[in-house]
């Protein structure tokens, strides 16, 4: 199929390329003449495993082109809607912008002559979305099925994500024959992974906008559940790894999601579930969802605890000490620095008189760039180097790896807060160092 794809960042980018790779002739869209340059020479604009590989492909297939042009999306018969959706400036809200121009590029350049055109959202936006560009599109002249089949991308796993994915929704409009329509379309788009026997789930508009704010609040609520426990675990002596290990055999709970640390961030959890209160309260039903606020509120505190834990560990005070931080994106195997607690954590070190001295494989650059007043250097061994304090704030596998003899002897003193739980504390401990976890204390391992 010819197809279009509206929105080049990460969501956009990962899957036109994949769409390419698909054997479909695809047209990626974005108004960044520098995102559109580097991407159409094969550069990824961010960090993702696989994705070059698959971005070159694509690239040399001659099926994939992107472009600053939005009459280039008239050629397609099918178009992806992959903008971004952030949070609201001053706002719970999530701002749809960007969801507004590309309603805008669809009405002056899709072409509906042969039939209706399928426009297929795959951003994240707020239940009622659906059906107010659906109606938008009809009321501009715009003979268009809209369907709406929302993203489930892991940063890390994107690429296995969009072409091995655990499950498909289509959101379908009400009238049969377009939702037909949609999903037939939609059926030959996705045809290797419809024929691979992944679970196809064909709902109305409100469900499928709702399955993945529901599904990310879930797994905030999980994540900032086992952060509560970890605050217990450090007033009683208990070891919130061991508590989690113990509660996920339970299959009804399950293991994972279990990892207290400093909590989440990124540039989905944190504002998705924000939007989704802010949706909620537009609708009247904001009680239903207050404890949501809870689930961020822990979220949040997590970071002032490592703060204080960092404290702690010195003696009280952080003024004038080196605390060498590992790891500032908000997970591995990602450079996305959007609200990572590692780096607001660094922050609020240096906020508290501590000279930081920060690394990360991958995001290293954009931090340079948002928070230039950050020591920032390209190994974990000129971290460490004469470091009174390390903390590990991201769990890259290299820094998990460190040996903890080599790291004893570039540092001035051996102390260590392991802010995501990673480390072995018993090798740690037995090579010298006076090792801390979040919610794991010396008694309890």
């Amino acid at each position: 199929m010819k197809i279009s794809v509206i929105g080049c960042g990460y969501l956009g980018a990962v899957h036109a390329a994949c769409m390419a790779d698909f054997g479909h002739e695809v047209i990626a869209l974005d108004i960044d003449a520098v995102k559109v340059e580097r991407l159409g020479r094969g550069i990824p604009p961010f960090h993702e495993p696989g994705f070059e590989d698959v971005l070159k492909r694509a690239l040399a297939s001659g099926r994939l082109r992107f472009t600053t042009d939005p009459s280039a999306i008239g050629e397609a018969a099918l178009h992806f809607i992959a903008v971004g959706t952030p949070q609201r400036g001053g706002s719970y809200a999530a701002d749809l912008s960007q969801v507004d121009t590309t309603v805008a590029f669809l009405l002056d350049h899709a072409r509906s002559d042969g039939g209706p055109v399928v426009v297929v959202g795959k951003s994240t936006v707020p239940v009622g979305t659906a059906q107010s560009i659906a109606d938008r599109l009809t009321e501009g002249g715009l003979d268009a099925v809209v369907v709406w089949n929302p993203e489930f991308l892991r940063e890390g796993y994107a690429v296995a994500d969009t072409t091995r994915p655990d499950r498909v929704v289509y959101g379908l409009p009400e009238d049969e024959e377009r939702g037909e329509i949609g999903r037939a379309a939609l059926d030959e788009v996705y045809r290797p992974i419809i024929d691979a026997g992944t679970p196809r789930l064909l709902v109305n508009y409100p469900t499928a906008e709702l399955v993945k704010v529901a599904a990310n609040s879930f797994l905030a609520t999980k994540i900032s559940f086992i952060n509560s426990m970890a605050e217990l675990c450090d007033a009683t002596g208990a070891d919130v790894t061991r508590l989690a290990e113990a509660i996920g055999h339970d299959d009804r709970i399950g293991p994972k999601f279990l990892q207290a640390g400093i909590g989440f961030g990124g540039g989905c959890l944190p504002k998705d579930i924000r939007a989704f209160m802010a949706r909620a309260g537009e609708l009247g039903v904001d009680q239903s969802l207050t404890f949501l606020r809870e689930v961020d509120s822990i979220n949040m505190r997590r970071r002032d605890h490592a703060v204080e834990l960092a404290a702690q560990m010195c003696g009280g005070r952080l003024v004038g000490l080196k605390v060498a931080v590992l790891g500032l994106t908000f997970k591995p195997d990602s450079d996305d620095v959007r609200d990572s607690p590692a780096l607001d954590i660094a922050g609020r070190l240096w906020g508290r008189g501590a000279n930081v001295v920060a690394t990360d494989p991958a995001g290293a650059d954009a931090v340079r760039r948002v928070r230039p007043d950050l020591q920032i250097v390209d190994t974990a061994d000129e971290a460490l180097e004469g470091a009174d304090l390390v903390m590990l704030l991201t769990a890259w596998r290299d820094y998990v790896a460190i040996d903890p003899s080599h790291a004893k002897s570039l540092v001035a003193v051996p102390r260590i807060l392991d802010g995501r739980n990673a480390l072995d504390p018993k090798a740690w401990s037995q090579a010298g160092w006076d090792y801390r976890g979040m919610g794991r204390t010396a008694s309890s391992w």
